[in-house]
């Protein structure tokens, strides 16, 4: 339960445009389009699972044009997979001190270090991100802060960076959905309720959405409305996960 509730959402987006290009780098091509070339196949490596493939032709990428800061931080996240976290890390510094005013980046680094329960590590540097002047969307900054503190666990924290996030942007969903977490965390279901519905206004279902209903309305002893996310999660998402747990847990 704790895995579902409290799961990193996002960090570093790693999709993006893949390039249909075979394995073969053109000879012909310069260096910073071969260098492109390598990053795009090693993006479709790293979606299919194949981390070593990944990472060799990320390193090939970075051979022919160093200073491309998306590439280290891809690096550094297809290192964690392969479970090098030294050079992890190393792969993340590199690309912060290429682009230090790199959002993505610098976000990249905070959740892998959330990853690894370096909570302070972490915290400073989405804070640091969060307080810049030129973040024009600081509340993906501050919702993800808000899910590594309730990994911690610090609840008080965590509320903190989510109801900032709401402040920023009232219909941010998943801070919505993450403040709906937090309250049921905390047996505060009532308002856990509130805030997905307020969720649920905005935004579509999906499975783990509707299972998070079910638990909470389960905690509030409301058994229609428990039945009635239940059969739709049962029917809307009959191979989830959680359409097993629940199937498993009665």
């Amino acid at each position: 339960m704790k895995g579902f509730l409290l799961a990193v959402a996002g960090g570093m987006a790693l999709a993006g445009c893949i390039s249909t290009t075979t394995g073969t780098v053109p000879t012909d091509a310069n260096d910073t389009d071969a260098a492109s070339v390598n990053y795009q196949l090693a993006i479709r490596y790293f979606q299919n699972g194949n981390y070593e493939l990944a990472r060799d032709r990320l390193l090939q990428s970075i051979k022919l044009d160093p200073k491309r800061a998306i590439v280290w931080s891809t690096l550094a996240t297809t290192y964690e997979q392969l479970d090098n976290l030294r050079l992890a890390e190393d792969s993340h510094d590199k690309a912060v001190r290429l682009a230090p005013r790199s959002f993505d980046v610098q976000n990249a680094y905070a959740v892998f270090l959330c990853r690894q329960q370096r909570y302070d590590d972490a915290e400073t540097r989405f804070d640091r991100s969060i307080k810049s002047t030129t973040n024009d969307n600081p509340e993906v900054m501050m919702t993800n802060a808000g899910v590594c503190m309730m990994q911690k666990p610090d609840y008080e924290r965590a509320e903190t960076y989510f109801r900032s996030a709401l402040d920023r942007r009232p219909d941010h969903g998943e801070a919505l959905l993450q403040m709906s977490l937090l309250k049921h965390a905390t047996d505060d279901d009532l308002r856990a309720r509130a805030f997905l519905q307020r969720y649920l206004g905005i935004y579509p279902s999906d499975s783990g959405v509707l299972y998070l209903c079910v638990l909470i309305e389960d905690k509030l002893g409301d058994e229609r409305a428990r039945t009635e996310c239940a059969n739709e999660l049962l029917r809307d998402f009959p191979e989830s996960q959680e359409s097993r747990r629940l199937l498993e847990t009665g």
